[in-house]
């Protein structure tokens, strides 16, 4: 317990422990990932090019033309970790990943309608994001309403709304220009090709105060797991509480979105994982925040090293989440048995 005037924080060791060991983890895999490609770099020289001690080929390979990527690989999967965190612990629902219930595809959508209508700058993007994924939560929020909001109705309506949003997608790209229609669908599987400092600075700085703000939002977070009654019993005050979660679920994902396209099953996979390691009563955020940003990174080095040929990120993202999905499927359906 960690004490200072009015303000009190409590600590449990094992997830301070785990944050610091994916830490170490996230910082060897970037390491890593700065030193391979097409021109093979050695750790101490990488090390020296952070550092500045380096110049010339060495110093424009990794800290102009790599370390875009892999600051944007730990940013944005530490992002979309932290938004899967806070719907899975909203709707407590392990299935409640905002790619699944049609956040991401909305964000998509605003963010697609920008390039294809307005060639929009990096920051009419996110605008564009933020909007079609505050309209998709708001659509599937009234859609699932009956009688309060339970759970398990607002995925299901979330899974026919993404479907829905996927099918206007795949209509406004094959109604676009040949060259803007490739390029738009390419960055609908969610790839890191074209990020620049310019993006990671600017989405960095927004996902950094969205993290604060979900920080801040983490107490009532955690109370209002244990239902509405329960949570306004103890001074939550529920509707402002959740609709201040959800908008900063929304902007984490939108954010992303809007730089990378979606990058799928991060949101869905991070918290469980973080739960089921740090061995904590629920979801907490920044555990889940550190396998988000190492589950990225990780299936980005695959994606652009290990495979036989470059891929986006979202694909192995969805090879990898599609597998754990199918499980987590099959082991809820037993427990209900």
């Amino acid at each position: 317990m960690l004490r200072r005037r009015r303000f009190a924080v409590r600590l449990e060791w094992r997830p301070v422990v785990v944050c610091a060991v994916l830490a170490l983890a996230i910082a060897g895999m970037a390491v890593l990932a700065l030193m391979t490609g097409s021109y093979r770099i050695g750790a101490g020289q990488v090390v020296s090019a952070l550092t500045g001690g380096e110049t010339g080929l060495v110093h424009d390979i990794v800290v102009e033309w790599r370390l875009p990527r892999v600051t944007a690989t730990v940013v944005f999967g530490a992002a979309l970790g932290v938004s899967g965190a806070v719907f899975q612990s909203l709707l407590r629902n392990p299935l409640a990943d905002p790619g699944i219930i049609g956040f991401s595809q909305g964000s998509y959508t605003g963010a697609l309608i920008v390039i294809l209508v307005v060639n929009g700058t990096y920051l009419q993007l996110v605008g564009g994001a933020l909007l079609g994924g505050m309209a998709t939560a708001v659509a599937v929020y009234l859609l699932a309403h009956r009688r309060g909001v339970q759970g398990f109705r607002l995925i299901v309506v979330g899974i026919g709304l993404s479907a829905i949003l996927r099918s206007l997608n795949t209509w406004l790209i094959l109604e676009a220009d040949l060259e803007v229609a490739i390029a738009a669908a390419a960055w609908e599987a969610g790839s890191l090709n074209g990020v620049s400092w310019n993006q990671v600075l600017i989405g960095g700085a927004c996902i950094t105060m969205l993290l604060l703000l979900a920080g801040m939002l983490s107490r009532p977070m955690r109370q209002l797991e244990l239902g509405d009654d329960a949570a306004a019993s103890q001074g939550v005050r529920v509707a402002p509480a959740r609709l201040a979660l959800i908008v900063v679920g929304v902007a984490l994902t939108a954010t992303v979105t809007a730089a990378s396209g979606p990058i799928a099953f991060i949101s869905l996979v991070a918290p469980q994982i973080a739960r089921r390691i740090a061995r904590t009563a629920g979801i907490t955020l920044a555990p889940a925040a550190f396998v988000g940003a190492l589950l990225c990174l990780t299936a980005d080095y695959i994606a652009q090293h290990i495979a036989p040929t470059p891929l986006p990120v979202g694909i192995i993202t969805v090879i990898l989440g599609g597998g754990y999905l199918g499980w987590l499927l099959f082991t809820e359906a037993r427990r209900r048995l």
